[in-house]
């Protein structure tokens, strides 16, 4: 368990942490020389039960609040010290404050140096004490009259922290293992060592770990969890990691020791934020602050969220706007001081770490931070989902949660949702988004049908923009692949339709095609141009180009070349003799493919460059390698 201390400058936290554990937290020269914390110091002791307990010493002086924010950040339990003969200080209050922002709900009072004074006044700070945490996280916390010189009352404390201790269930050990890094130093014989608490996850010896946001990759020498020797370390504990590969300029207090070097930072955090009750006046849109996130500190400015300013003792939704990117997840708690980081103004935590780039403040953005400001995942997800028409995107969410893949897969079948698209371009739907959304798909391919009954069916980018909604590339090609899987809809190269729909040509355009066809099928390695067709067949050329045309517009011809079609079958063929040759050569060249494909040189140009266009092969130099598959660019279509 990690106790922090919290209250006024010379209140006598140190020296109770020494009370507590026989051990002097006060670790710098400067401290010791001053008589005061100027920083984090740390203290462990053996319980009687058996369990490790760890005490952060935070500074308490009001220009070091930084250090002491840097401290208390996911820690088990606050210890507020009170001095009896000067009762609660502004520092006291601040860090109350600031305690019941961050949601740290379990805690104890000591209530120190009684020996210096009167019962009466023992009783008198303690009604103040009593009043002053009426109405925060730490309304229920016991008092304990403690004095660290006669040793009156440790005992009792020592003995209710050994309770508490056991009601401390560990944290949840899920995610990727994430470390608040707060102090970084060199050890002889040792080499670089970095402390802080570990958020979540695991971490063992021997393994990798990348600072977020960077390439930077260190190996772990060894590890110690609560000042012990350990193979591993996990959320909750408090760690010293002993790190290879890495130099001390490399890292600084305040970054992410982290698993998964897909660990970001981030300048936009969506949160949630509470206006401290006490504070001067509401909190104003983009007011400028001071923004503490584990152990770091960064400038930056408040946008408030569907509201002008937010008042004393409330909570809105907000968006902190960063000067420099900080490490995050969902949940992670912080704090905002004023611009001159003296005065604190509030603090919550964070959403969402994947704003829009527009429209932060729509009703319809609101809906979803509220969907998914929630710690239960599943239901996080499942809200957002009701809510997102056309999908969520999946890898931001998962980021933003800090879910490794099995807790992925868990969270997606608990959720029932569909995935769409694949790596960084994942969404996520409910189910009944994606069956409308496939309904509407087949309704527009219909409407298509019912209007252009002498059409194969549309090209998928001209259905994709009939569909009168914007619906996100990665879903659309779902919707494709499904409905092509299950038989629904066919596809004929780049033509998608009906498995039943027939087109045919009409007048005049029927009556040339009769005549153009076996032209085509007579040689259909190298039909004729158009000029040759309308010679031969005694129309015009224009009447020839129409009715090809609309017999490509049909899925019945293919262009290839300003006066170049082919039929399907035919070109498909070439394509055949292309793919073969890859599988053979490994590339193809333009005069092999002339010989293999029976055709002239000019011929053989225009049907490489018409595969060139439609994808199936990219040229380099004289020679092109293939990049889709036949049946991606041609559909399954007829053999030739």
């Amino acid at each position: 368990m990690i106790i922090a201390t919290a209250g006024h400058i010379d209140h006598g936290k140190t020296l109770l942490v020494k009370a507590l554990t026989g051990t002097d937290a006060d670790r710098l020269p400067e401290e010791k020389k001053r008589g005061m914390t100027l920083d984090l110091g740390f203290a462990y002791t053996d319980l009687a039960n058996g369990a490790r307990l760890g005490f952060i010493d935070v500074p308490g002086h009001e220009r070091l609040v930084h250090n002491m924010l840097a401290g208390v950040t996911g820690i088990d339990c606050a210890l507020l010290v009170v001095a009896a003969d000067d009762g609660p200080m502004p520092q006291t209050r601040e860090h109350l404050a600031i305690l019941d922002i961050l949601g740290v709900s379990r805690g104890l009072v000591a209530l120190t140096k009684i020996d210096r004074v009167p019962a009466e006044r023992v009783q008198e700070v303690q009604n103040e004490i009593s009043e002053l945490l009426a109405d925060s996280s730490l309304a229920d916390a016991p008092i304990f009259p403690v004095s660290a010189i006669t040793n009156t009352g440790i005992d009792e404390l020592s003995a209710k922290i050994t309770a508490l201790s056991e009601e401390v269930h560990n944290k949840a050990e899920g995610g990727h293992f994430r470390l608040g890094v707060d102090r970084v130093f060199t050890v002889a014989g040792a080499g670089l060592v970095v402390t802080g608490t570990a958020f979540s996850g695991q971490v063992a010896r021997e393994d990798r770990l990348w600072i977020a946001g960077f390439d930077t990759q260190a190996r772990v020498r060894g590890i110690h969890a609560n000042n012990a020797d350990s193979q591993t370390g996990r959320a909750g504990d408090r760690l010293a990691i002993n790190l290879a590969g890495i130099d001390k300029d490399d890292i600084a207090r305040g970054d992410w020791l982290v698993a998964d070097p897909s660990l970001q930072l981030y300048k936009k955090l969506d949160v949630r934020l509470r206006v401290v009750a006490d504070a001067r006046r509401p909190l104003r849109h983009w007011t400028p602050v001071h923004a503490h996130l584990g152990a770091k500190n960064v400038p930056g400015r408040v946008a408030v969220l569907g509201a002008e300013n937010i008042e004393p003792g409330q909570s809105a939704l907000a968006q902190l706007v960063l000067d420099e990117a900080v490490g995050a997840c969902a949940h992670d708690r912080f704090v905002i001081r004023d611009q001159s980081a003296q005065v604190t103004l509030g603090g919550g935590h964070v959403i969402d770490l994947f704003p829009p780039r527009r429209g932060r403040a729509r009703a319809d953005r609101l809906a979803v931070l509220n969907a998914l400001d929630t710690p239960d995942h599943t239901s996080a997800l499942t809200k957002t989902l009701a809510l997102s028409d056309t999908g969520f995107p999946l890898n931001a969410f998962l980021a933003t949660r800090n879910l490794n893949d099995k807790e992925a897969a868990a969270l997606l079948a608990d959720a029932g949702a569909i995935i769409a698209g694949d790596n960084a371009d994942r969404l996520a739907l409910s189910p009944a988004a994606w069956e409308a959304r496939r309904a509407e798909f087949l309704k527009a391919l219909d409407a298509f049908h019912t209007n252009n009954p002498d059409r194969l069916g549309p090209a998928a980018s001209q259905l994709r923009r009939s569909l009168g909604r914007f619906v996100p590339e990665p879903l659309f090609d779902a919707l494709v692949t499904a409905s092509v899987s299950d038989c629904t809809v066919a596809s004929d190269g780049m033509l998608l339709h009906r498995p039943n729909h027939q087109p045919g040509l009409t007048g005049d355009d029927a009556k040339h095609w009769a005549l153009l066809l076996p032209m085509l099928e007579e040689t259909p390695e190298a039909p004729p141009v158009v000029h040759d067709l309308a010679a031969e067949t005694g129309l015009t050329v224009g009447a020839v180009m129409k009715t090809m045309r609309q017999a490509v517009r049909m899925g019945m011809a293919v262009q290839i070349a300003g006066n170049r079609f082919f039929t399907p079958v035919a070109l498909r063929a070439h394509a055949k003799v292309f793919v073969k040759m890859i599988e053979t050569d490994g590339t193809v060249g333009v005069s092999d493919f002339r010989k293999s494909a029976g055709i002239g040189r000019n011929l053989a140009v225009e049907v490489l460059e018409y595969f060139d266009r439609v994808k199936l092969s990219q040229r380099d130099g004289n020679i092109r390698h293939q990049v889709k598959s036949l049946e991606d660019v041609f559909g399954a279509g007829p053999e030739a």
